[in-house]
């Protein structure tokens, strides 16, 4: 047993209300600068859908993720170090500007502007590419809201699937119509295809928390990890030549801070907190035979922080003590390996994505009420799961592989604690048989919904912070020196080696200390 930790990130889909804050937040952080325009580290697809961007998960096209060989080994779906070497100067299987979205702006000052006349004046778009004027053809929420899906929608690769196998599950008339919000960041997954399918090795995962960076130092821009990357989550910055990703908001977790996308989501929808998990285990679960079992495989790779066997290995290579017990408190963990409601993205690709979700189930209480039915009534709540406007079929394709035994167990699981906890609402004893029907009991129905309900700050965001001592010598040193930021001393404003913005600036030094002023704003019930 080789033990390890890492910071994952779990999100509740029947919470998101599709408003894109995380999105515009993530983009003001991390790509608001020239060769970024394009890129969007957190998105929020409308599910059935593209995605972002077009038709990312089809990875006969795309070529992502891994696969086995005939001897039952893994191999990158994009070829081995040969077919890079043969490509490397002209990588064929990208995708292209168009399959993002060309960004745009409008010709505002012709508003301003424009003469007085009896014709209103237009603001005509602009290419931010290339400052010339565009017909709008695309965007990264092109779907958003079942947008042009009566056109579009048959373009989505899980609906393709599952018209295969459930015939006409899946129609886009009206009255037939459903849809639910899928945010989405980097997986930062434990078995990373982008990592292997980087020539240069500028890609690594962090040894210390698990987070997947790229070194813009090492990297030589030939755009191999987008093409190994079967979410498309990494960005080619074609200002700087260099590769791009979501960070997880490194900076802000080693001070225990979450993520920009979590701090901000209006829905309360994102947990965050250690998992401890065997390494030895990880290429042996990544290697499963059948597609089916990538959820249990993955499963089985989690470690229980509980046991005293593995908090013993796990400070024998050296986790710290808060780790541990972050590992312990995790609601990470709770809703993936105890209470089973969180389910991986696309585990078909291999990569052991560590960015989990839990199943939507919220049409379903109205969908009963409106047939004369109480709604929330175990009886006809369970027997409506798998008659679910959504189709479990594309839930199974989208969560674990095609199978839907875990989406449904999940699905149950919710379910039995909106009934379990109706009765406490009403003042009625609960019907623990409720919670013994999903193999959970009283207490853990209670713990649940807790976490998913009325969970304060501390309880959702889980984070031990990373060499707290080592922070503050360092920050003491810059401040007694006048260290800046940028990459030499030259202080004056000017391009930097990865973009306009990115050096030869002073900039005011944060504080550790005002991380932490910020944190106890966010969590007190006082006035700050």
């Amino acid at each position: 047993m080789r033990v390890m930790a890492q910071i994952a990130m779990v999100m509740n889909l029947d919470k998101c209300i599709g408003c894109h804050t995380c999105s515009v937040t993530c983009k003001q952080t991390w790509t608001n600068r020239a060769g970024m325009e394009y890129a969007w580290f957190n998105n929020v697809e409308t599910r059935p859908g593209q995605g972002y961007p077009r038709q990312y998960e089809d990875q006969e096209k795309w070529k992502g993720g891994w696969e086995l060989d005939r001897r039952g080994r893994l191999k990158l779906k994009a070829g081995g170090r040969l077919r890079k070497l043969l490509s490397i100067f002209a990588n064929p299987v990208l995708p292209v500007i168009k399959d993002y979205y060309e960004p745009w702006t409008y010709d505002y000052r012709t508003l301003t502007n424009a003469p007085l006349g009896e014709d209103y004046p237009v603001a005509q778009p602009r290419s931010l590419l290339s400052g010339k004027p565009m017909s709008i053809q695309w965007s990264a929420n092109w779907d958003d809201n079942l947008g042009g899906a009566t056109e579009h929608g048959d373009d989505d690769p899980i609906v393709r699937k599952v018209r295969e196998t459930a015939a006409e599950k899946v129609r886009f008339e009206f009255e037939q119509s459903f849809m639910f919000y899928l945010p989405r960041i980097c997986e930062h997954c434990l078995n990373p295809a982008c990592v292997a399918s980087c020539p240069s090795g500028a890609l690594y995962k962090r040894k210390e928390d698990g987070i997947v960076l790229v070194d813009q130092d090492q990297c030589r821009g030939w755009r191999m990890c987008v093409t190994g990357c079967p979410y498309k989550k990494i960005y080619f910055n074609h200002e700087t030549g260099k590769a791009e990703k979501c960070t997880f908001c490194y900076p802000r977790i080693e001070v225990g801070l979450p993520t920009v996308c979590s701090e901000t989501c209006v829905g309360r929808l994102r947990y965050l907190g250690v998992l401890l998990y065997d390494a030895d285990r990880v290429a042996e679960a990544a290697a499963t035979p059948d597609e089916h079992d990538l959820y249990e495989a993955q499963l089985g790779v989690f470690l229980d922080p509980e046991d005293p066997r593995v908090r013993a290995e796990a400070e024998r290579a050296g986790i710290g003590v808060d780790w541990i017990d972050a590992a312990r408190r995790s609601p990470v963990h709770a809703l993936i390996s105890k209470y089973r409601v969180a389910l991986p993205l696309h585990p078909e690709f291999r990569t052991l994505p560590m960015v989990w979700y839990i199943p939507p189930l919220s049409p379903i209480v109205e969908a009963l009420s409106d047939t004369g039915f109480d709604g929330e009534d175990p009886g006809n709540l369970f027997g409506a799961i798998d008659s679910l406007r959504i189709p479990m079929e594309y839930l199974a394709e989208l969560f674990t592989a095609g199978d839907v035994a875990p989406v449904r167990d999940a699905l149950a699981r919710l379910a039995a604690m909106r009934s379990y906890q109706r009765d406490i609402n009403l003042g009625d004893i609960p019907d623990d048989s409720i919670a013994a029907s999903v193999g959970m009991t009283g207490a853990e129905i209670d713990e649940m919904f807790r976490l998913l309900a009325i969970a304060k700050y501390e309880e959702r965001y889980v984070i031990p912070t990373a060499a707290m001592g080592e922070a503050h010598e360092l920050e003491e040193m810059a401040l007694q020196t006048g260290c800046s930021v940028d990459y030499d001393s030259d202080t004056s404003h000017a391009a930097g080696p990865f973009g306009d913005d990115s050096g030869r600036k002073l900039l005011p030094l944060m504080t550790v200390e005002s991380f932490h002023v910020l944190r106890k704003r966010q969590t007190s019930d006082e006035e700050a």
